[in-house]
């Protein structure tokens, strides 16, 4: 017996004409297209300047003074792409209509808005999963293969050059709808007649204070700043527990080896070697440094860091100034197990092994039993269970 499916409705195509609503258009979309860009614009120089302090070859060494500054621009670049999402949402939604707008009949006009729509569909997607995997990063959530950071900087690339394309086809059309006011109707399309449920000033008014709201409700950089952490409530990261964990012990399989009556903190150059216990550690010469610890994710949070001058260990076996040094973890897996530091920073007076916060004994997570403390260096490049430093 066969059984005969109901047929499926008929779900015509939207026409262009059938979006006619003034709050779509031109006025609206270029305003709104102004700040998306300006957000997208301090995102992609924050992340560059943060994709180079993590770069092992600097040919300009990366400053460690202010030592602020890689907080700042991280929690710039975090703060603007937060903010992104609902102006892009809204931008989206303005432009809508256009998706369906038919092609133009002349060859010329054919290709020409042919590029348009196709710069058009690689900004969207590309903007899509930039923010997408942006936030599921800020939240450690890593539902893929690919390695993030290689994948979020070559996509900005990808970002910003068809942002840049679709700026220059729009430029007339945008330059005349913010000269004008914005409820003027001059460069509205011929279909948009219906006044919309509330003013175009209106509708800007709740997207810039969304924009607002997301920054400060879901960002992790407002939620580890004085005053503004109790309005941070999606915020995946809070100063109010103290400063923030990425990487514990046991994640990356340090617990045992960390723990171990038979630590040693392994400083080399060339065949010449010394090892210190923890206790040796305390006993050498001591200093104390307020320094933020800043990620790539945008928080941030200071320290009172207490330990050993790096340069006091790098004197003991003869390490000479101006050298990069390479400093390695007792961590069995996960990224960042050996990083470099820059002669800039391996000699500056503030650069510390680590080994009390806040006055008190590192904890397992935060890197016991010594950590790399240095000025003005990404989070992820602060190492932690110190294994062995070494002269390059």
């Amino acid at each position: 017996m066969r059984v005969q499916l109901p047929a499926r409705p008929h779900v015509p195509v939207p026409r262009e004409e059938s979006f006619s609503s003034r709050l779509r258009s031109a006025a609206v979309a270029a305003r709104i297209g102004l700040w998306l860009g300006v957000c997208f614009g301090v995102a992609f120089v924050t992340g560059l300047v943060s994709h180079y302090a993590q770069s092992t070859h600097q040919p300009v060494p990366f400053p460690n003074d202010p030592v602020w500054l890689y907080r700042v621009t991280q929690g710039l670049h975090v703060t603007t792409g937060t903010a992104a999402i609902p102006l892009l949402l809204v931008k989206l939604w303005a432009v809508y209509p256009k998706l369906f707008a038919p092609l133009p009949r002349r060859l010329r006009e054919i290709v020409l808005v042919g590029l348009e729509r196709g710069s058009i569909a690689v900004l969207v997607a590309g903007s899509i999963l930039e923010l997408a995997i942006g936030l599921m990063n800020v939240a450690q959530w890593y539902a893929w293969d690919f390695s993030f950071k290689r994948v979020h900087y070559a996509l900005a690339f990808v970002v910003i050059g068809a942002l840049m394309i679709h700026i220059a086809v729009k430029l007339p059309i945008t330059r005349e709808a913010l000269g004008g006011d914005v409820e003027d109707t001059e460069a509205d399309r011929p279909q948009a007649v219906r006044p919309g449920a509330f003013s175009r000033r209106t509708l800007l008014r709740t997207t810039w204070g969304a924009a607002l709201l997301a920054a400060l409700v879901g960002s992790s950089a407002a939620g580890t700043i004085r005053g503004l952490d109790r309005l941070a409530v999606l915020s995946p990261r809070s100063r109010r527990s103290g400063i923030p964990i990425n990487r514990t012990a046991s994640q990356v399989g340090v617990a045992a080896s960390a723990m171990s009556g038979s630590y040693r903190c392994e400083v080399v150059h060339g065949e010449k070697a010394a090892g210190f216990s923890r206790a040796e550690l305390l006993a050498l010469p001591q200093a104390t440094h307020v320094l933020p610890i800043a990620c790539v994710e945008g928080w941030s949070a200071n320290g009172t860091w207490t330990g050993v001058p790096l340069r006091t260990l790098l004197d003991h076996v003869g390490i000479p100034r101006g050298r990069n040094v390479q400093v390695h973890s007792l961590q069995e897996r996960g990224a960042d197990r050996v990083t470099v530091l820059p002669a800039n920073v391996a000699d500056d007076e503030r650069t510390l092994v680590a080994l009390l916060l806040d006055g008190q004994p590192l904890s397992l997570d935060h890197g016991y039993p010594a950590r790399l403390m240095a000025p003005d260096r990404p989070g992820t490049l602060q190492t932690k269970w110190i294994s062995r430093i070494e002269a390059l």
